[in-house]
């Protein structure tokens, strides 16, 4: 009986090349109509990202609203997040540590830094990332991304 288990396990020794050269090809098919997909999706990535870190930029901004009662100011901007603000109406209960949990204000997937207003022209805050091409207006991948705009 051992002999025979034995037997059967040495004589299973692995894929035969043209087992390997099947499964090649079909990775080969599978990746030549996946690949352009997903190559052309960075653009729509960097929107749906931008969207994602204005959420969390208005979060950071309501809690600090919370504490302090007040919204930071234009002219403080995004940075009153992380830095206790020295300027305009100071804050009377900024949280030490800041507003952000990496201790920075992000960049818009671009590079470009976020426009920030407050009061702003739709609410009490506006934030707006230019998009792709980093200026006002545009269409497609350069069209602005606007928190208003943003569904909750």
């Amino acid at each position: 009986m051992k002999g025979k288990l034995f037997h059967k396990i040495k004589s299973n020794h692995g894929f035969t090349l043209i087992e390997l050269m099947v499964v090649i090809v079909i990775l080969g098919i599978l990746v030549s109509f996946i690949a352009p997909r997903l190559m052309g999706r960075p653009d729509e990535a960097k929107q749906v990202k931008a969207r994602v870190q204005m959420e969390s930029l208005e979060t950071a901004i309501k809690l600090y609203k919370l504490d302090n009662g007040i919204y930071p100011a234009t002219e403080q901007g995004l940075q009153a997040l992380v830095e206790q603000p020295q300027t305009g109406t100071l804050p009377k209960k900024w949280r030490k540590g800041g507003y952000l949990e990496k201790g920075r204000v992000p960049k818009d997937p671009w590079g470009n830094e976020f426009v920030y207003l407050s009061p702003g022209a739709h609410g009490d805050y506006d934030i707006i990332a230019y998009g792709a091409d980093g200026v006002p207006g545009g269409e497609e991948f350069n069209k602005d991304i606007n928190s208003w705009e943003i569904e909750e």
